[in-house]
């Protein structure tokens, strides 16, 4: 199982503390780095920093040597779909291969309120999405490109320079079973959700292999990976600490125990072809914090 690291980098995430985390992902040895693609924080304090998510990637490309990185995920609705090919071609270069392109739908009505960005049904979300990441992938693959969605049209487009991976990567986001799933087969090299019952998650990868089938596509092509919060300590009563300070419920994508517990928990996973774990992080961690996971838990998995 690959262990990484996923950071809400909305929630007061400045250049002082990405580059920290870029460093100690790299260096503790944590197989991947992910952030999401948010505008301003989910509190109430709207001015805490929020790096762009793009840029900050680029000093991931430009400062790491190891390990893989992408966003978790890029909302289809922030940017055009060629601009985001342009760009994630550009960071896969500077990283010498490295990068992976993740992409959804958009959800988040209050930022796209605040900056002008129109959010379509959920329908229309999930066509763009889908015609989205098909534009992507006809860029990528193809120089000139040319693509005739209703939504997104290219006509003998160069994309230079061409991303190093050959495919490029892309990463679905989302659990959606008629549309986000359908997606993922056509499309996906990866597919990603939150954490859930281990009965829940076989329930959607049922859903995927019939999509597949449609689509004539092999399922075991399509790496499978989970972000998941999490709550641990050295021993239960820590854990039990930690979970009688909460003020809100626990989510099914929460990882709670100790780290050999919580590695129980990801083995399940493991066992349903999940090779890919995002340890999500709602505020910037410490050093120690990602020190305690990469000394308990990456000899583990």
């Amino acid at each position: 199982m690959k262990l990484g690291v996923m950071i809400e980098g909305q929630e007061g995430i400045g250049w002082n503390e990405w580059r920290n985390i870029t460093r100690w992902t790299e260096e503790l040895g944590f197989e991947s780095l992910w952030r999401s693609d948010h505008f301003f924080s989910f509190g109430p304090d709207k001015t805490i920093d929020a790096l762009e998510t793009m840029a900050s990637l680029v000093h991931v490309a430009e400062n790491t040597k190891r390990i893989r990185f992408g966003p978790l995920v890029l909302s289809m609705t922030f940017r055009h779909p060629a601009m985001v090919a342009r760009m994630a071609a550009a960071i896969d270069e500077l990283s010498n291969g490295r990068f992976i392109l993740g992409l959804g739908a958009g959800w988040n009505v209050a930022e796209h309120d605040a900056f002008g960005f129109e959010l379509p049904a959920p329908k229309e979300r999930s066509d763009g999405l889908e015609e989205g990441a098909g534009l992507i992938r006809a860029l990528f693959n193809s120089s000139p490109a040319s693509f005739d969605g209703k939504i997104y049209k290219a006509k003998d487009a160069y994309l230079h320079p061409r991303p190093v991976q050959s495919p490029m990567p892309i990463l679905i986001g989302g659990g959606g079973e008629q549309r986000t799933l359908r997606t993922v087969a056509r499309l996906g090299n990866e597919w990603n959700t939150q954490g859930m019952p281990a009965d829940r998650y076989r329930a959607k990868l049922d859903i995927l292999e019939a999509h597949c089938e449609k689509e004539g596509r092999d399922p075991a092509t399509i790496e499978r990976s989970l972000m998941c919060s999490y709550i641990t300590g050295s021993t239960d009563a820590e854990v039990q600490k930690q979970l009688s300070a909460r003020m809100t419920p626990l989510r099914d994508s929460v990882l709670v125990g100790t780290p050999q517990q919580i590695v129980e928990r990801i083995c399940q996973y493991e066992d349903l072809g999940v090779s890919r774990i995002m340890m999500q992080h709602m505020t910037a961690p410490s050093r120690e914090t990602l020190s305690f996971l990469a000394e308990e838990m990456l000899p583990l998995v």
